[in-house]
């Protein structure tokens, strides 16, 4: 019997999308607004979801507590409030697409989880548009 356990989160950041070999008439066509080089921002939400099956002692795939722990330092901790382009070392060198931070954020969580496995990664960038990656 698998199961599917999803913890919710949150995270305010600020991003530039833009490619340094494209000429900025190239950016700006390409990423619009998203280009502005004095950034822009997103109000996030994150959710990480661990499929497994439940443990016949606890009930648990995984203990909700520990899994908002393992996000908290790896993931929020090091994007809230940041600069996604300038300040987060995860995001080094990668256009902060929402495509891409949802696939870094796999790459920071995917050997953190012991109980259970890494199912999917779902980011929100803004309530009508979201990324999922499960890892393929």
């Amino acid at each position: 019997m698998k199961i599917y356990v999803t913890r919710k989160a949150h995270f305010a950041a600020a991003h530039r999308l833009y490619n340094p070999n494209f000429s900025e008439q190239k950016n700006n066509e390409i990423f619009g607004l998203c280009n502005n080089p004095n950034f822009h921002g997103h109000n996030y939400n994150l959710e990480v979801t661990v499929i497994g099956e439940p443990d016949p002692e606890t009930g648990y795939v995984i203990d909700l507590k520990k899994l908002k722990e393992i996000v908290a330092k790896n993931v929020l901790n090091l994007v809230d409030h940041k600069n996604l382009n300038l300040e987060v070392e995860f995001l080094r060198g990668i256009n902060p697409t929402a495509e891409n931070i949802c696939v870094a954020i796999w790459n920071q969580l995917r050997d953190k989880i012991s109980n259970g496995s890494l199912y999917s990664i779902k980011l929100y960038e803004s309530e009508r548009n979201f990324i999922e990656y499960k890892g393929e």
